[in-house]
């Protein structure tokens, strides 16, 4: 199983973006580009919820660029989204994501928060 998945909460569909873990810009790229390709085979509807987890990961610039670059991407397929997991300056650097972007991505300290969140959205 990889690092993109879907989930069932409160009865919605949520794709979770599982990057727990990940020190190393390579495995990080990696596991970037596998949800790159997984959203690429799903219909440009903007009905998916994501729910992105950066809990204990590491970014350098590259990876920055690769997310930047997903989030993106994904625009065409997603209606909303939630992360976890970001410590001190990655907040900086989500906040600079979302604006870089344009999307509205809510960030939360607890998986549940976010899933609770994500429940009350139209679209799952």
């Amino acid at each position: 199983m990889g690092r993109t998945n879907t989930i069932e909460h409160q009865g919605k569909q949520i794709v979770y973006l599982d990057f727990t873990g990940v020190t190393d810009p390579g495995a990080a790229i990696a596991a970037i580009a596998e949800a790159k390709a997984w959203f690429a085979r799903q219909p440009k509807r903007q009905e998916l919820l994501t729910l992105t987890n950066v809990s204990g990961s590491h970014f350098d610039t590259h990876v920055v660029k690769a997310m930047r670059e997903l989030a993106e991407h994904n625009r065409p397929y997603v209606r909303g989204g939630a992360v976890v997991g970001l410590s001190g300056l990655m907040r900086v650097v989500y906040t600079t994501l979302l604006h870089l972007t344009g999307r509205n991505i809510k960030a939360f300290d607890s998986v549940e928060e976010a899933k609770d969140y994500l429940a009350t959205l139209p679209g799952g």
